[in-house]
C-alpha cells in the first residue's frame, strides 16, 4: 500500500453543494434560493428570527423575564390549626411533617424547603414546635397553651 493509494472509508467523504452551475446539476438557476425577495439577494445577512420588521415570535410570546434569586428560600407554611389536627403528636420537627407527607423529603434535605409555622387558629395544648421559622403570634399562642418554641436556623 502506498500513500497515494490511501482512501477514506466510503461515505466517510461528500462532496461540497455546488450551487449556479447550470440546471442539470439540479441547483442552477436560482442557486436553491427561490425568487426574488430579500434573501435572494446578494449581502443577506438577516440575524436569526428576523421577520422582516414585524414583532418577532420570541418577542410575542409572554415567556419568563427578569431575575430569580438561586438563593432564595421556600417555607411549606403550617397554621396552628393544621397542627391542632394531629392529637396525638406533641412534638413537631420537619422529619415528623414528613413523616405524615405533608413535606417532601428530599427538598427538605437538599435545603430547598424549609417549615415555617403560623399563628392562624388557636392550640389547646402544650406542644414543642422545632421547625426553621415560628411568626410571633404562633409563638405567643403556643407558649400560652404551656408549649415551647425552638427555631431550627
Amino acid at each position: 500500500m502506498k500513500q497515494n493509494e490511501l482512501r477514506p472509508p466510503v461515505g466517510a467523504h461528500k462532496d461540497r453543494k455546488r450551487v449556479g452551475r447550470g440546471t442539470g446539476s439540479g441547483h442552477g438557476k436560482t442557486a436553491g434560493r427561490g425568487t426574488k425577495g430579500q434573501k435572494a439577494r446578494t449581502g443577506n445577512d438577516l440575524r436569526i428570527g428576523f421577520e422582516g420588521g414585524q414583532n418577532p415570535l420570541i418577542q410575542r410570546m409572554p415567556f419568563k423575564r427578569g431575575f430569580t434569586n438561586p438563593n432564595r428560600k421556600e417555607y411549606k407554611v403550617f397554621n396552628l390549626s393544621d397542627l391542632q389536627r394531629f392529637p396525638s403528636i406533641s412534638e413537631f420537627t420537619p422529619e415528623v411533617f414528613v413523616d405524615l407527607g405533608l413535606v417532601p423529603r428530599k427538598k427538605l434535605e437538599r435545603g430547598d424547603l424549609l417549615v415555617k409555622v403560623l399563628g392562624e387558629g388557636e392550640i389547646d395544648r402544650a406542644i414543642t414546635v422545632k421547625v426553621h421559622k415560628v411568626s410571633a403570634s404562633a409563638k405567643e399562642k403556643i407558649e400560652a397553651a404551656g408549649g415551647r418554641v425552638e427555631e431550627l436556623i
